[in-house]
């Protein structure tokens, strides 16, 4: 499927989702306020940690993979399983953990103990949230766009209907456990979905672990596993950053900017992962990636550009709309927000490439830089600029890592040979 068309199918479910998130915001802007998102947010971040070790890691892996052994129906189903497998075996595992060490998380993230039953909700879950998120991987890879798109657009409709009515009742502490369980009630969509499918069946998910096919998918989990500790981490070392510095509220009004910056941008981060991962994993030569990062480039630069323009120009309107008076602080980080965010797609498009062509060492190398350098220049930002500094740590940082992943990537004729080579992860 081109990448037009996936972008238009796409673009159903983040008007689906766009619409949900509109109403979403306005319900938890009113019943948990600024340090309500900023407790949101924290706990967000977890959540990506906990979800991601839940699933082994496993998720680009399988989107990988599945593309590239489109023609070998046995291979995939042997992935599968080996997935499936290590799915089963590491949510186990992790709800039990969970449940252990319940107050101590709810201390950590929450910052009260009382919270602890939300971890509860989110241990009975997670095996739930698991097999969801490795469905979807395999229809992500498959191209199943339509059928991924479906469950999407269910999830977004679960997320307003379970997070509205719970934050409406119950609070912050309502809001916290829908996040929870949200994910787990969307897997009955995701079965539909894969009901109607020619590979879905228990033979191709169920069975034993593939040693060659788990040394595959070892380099993806390595990868998975450093985005889910160094992304989640850095924000929360920000938000901490930005609580000391300037209390729980401004924290919150960076969590709504951030949030944001979601919103808009999940056309194009969703369309990258459904086309622009599996394509890259096809490709077996450098001239027809060049064109392919070509094609990509303008396509997805000058939408972001305008839509980073757009949102900039209303912004006042925008946070009426989506947030409340209270939140007018936020305003400050726009500009430099919006800026950044045009950076980091442009930078993204090439981050792309090491995923799709497993070159581990040089994306943990850039996921640690960016990591760390998002929360050392926030600290120093903030210090010259204020509050705004954050925003302008985000520039910073997606300036400096586009320069970084280019270094490692397409700068020169070696690291694109690099990319094609028998053994890329080793020559990375």
């Amino acid at each position: 499927m081109s990448l037009l068309k996936t972008s238009a199918l796409n673009g159903i479910a983040v008007i689906v989702r766009t619409g949900t998130s509109l109403v979403l915001n306005k319900v938890l802007a009113i019943y948990v306020g600024p340090a309500g998102y900023a407790l949101i947010g924290q706990f967000q971040n977890a959540l990506t940690m906990v979800i991601t070790f839940a699933t082994g890691a496993t998720g680009n892996g399988v989107v990988k993979l599945t593309a590239e052994y489109t023609t070998d129906v046995e291979r995939q189903r042997r992935m599968w399983r080996t997935a499936g497998l290590l799915v089963f075996v590491t949510s186990l595992v992790g709800a039990a953990l969970i449940l252990v060490f319940r107050d101590t998380l709810a201390s950590t993230f929450l910052h009260n103990i009382e919270y602890s039953g939300v971890f509860v909700w989110l241990a009975i879950c997670l095996p739930l949230i698991a097999s969801n998120a490795l469905l979807l991987a395999i229809m992500n890879g498959k191209k199943e766009i339509r059928r991924f798109v479906v469950s999407n657009i269910g999830g977004s409709i679960v997320s307003l209907l379970v997070t509205g009515t719970l934050a409406w009742q119950f609070g912050l502490y309502g809001a916290l456990v829908a996040l929870s369980v949200n994910q787990g009630i969307l897997l009955l969509v995701t079965l539909q979905q894969a009901l109607g499918t020619d590979w879905f069946d228990r033979h191709s998910l169920v069975g034993s672990i593939d040693s060659k096919e788990a040394r595959r998918l070892a380099s993806f989990v390595v990868m998975a596993a450093t985005t889910a500790v160094v992304s989640p981490l850095s924000q929360i070392l920000v938000r901490s950053t930005l609580v000391d510095r300037f209390g729980l509220i401004y924290a919150g009004y960076w969590d709504a900017m951030w949030r944001i910056s979601a919103l808009y941008l999940t056309l194009i981060t969703t369309t990258l992962s459904l086309y622009y991962l599996p394509r890259i994993a096809e490709i077996r030569q450098w001239p027809e990636m060049r064109r392919e990062l070509l094609l990509v480039y303008r396509t997805v630069l000058p939408l972001v550009i305008v839509a980073s323009i757009v949102i900039f120009l209303a912004r006042d309107l925008i946070i009426s709309l989506l947030f409340a008076s209270d939140f007018r602080p936020m305003r400050v980080l726009f500009a430099w927000q919006m800026a950044g965010d045009v950076v980091k797609i442009g930078s993204w498009l090439l981050a792309f490439l090491m995923i799709g062509r497993g070159l581990v060492k040089s994306f943990i190398t850039t996921e640690i830089i960016a990591g760390l350098m998002f929360w050392l220049a926030t600290i120093v930002c903030t210090q010259l600029f204020g509050f705004k500094g954050v925003a302008i740590a985000h520039l910073v940082t997606y300036s400096t890592y586009a320069v970084v992943v280019a270094a490692l990537t397409i700068s020169t004729p070696g690291r694109r040979m690099a990319m094609f080579s028998p053994d890329t992860q080793d020559s990375a």
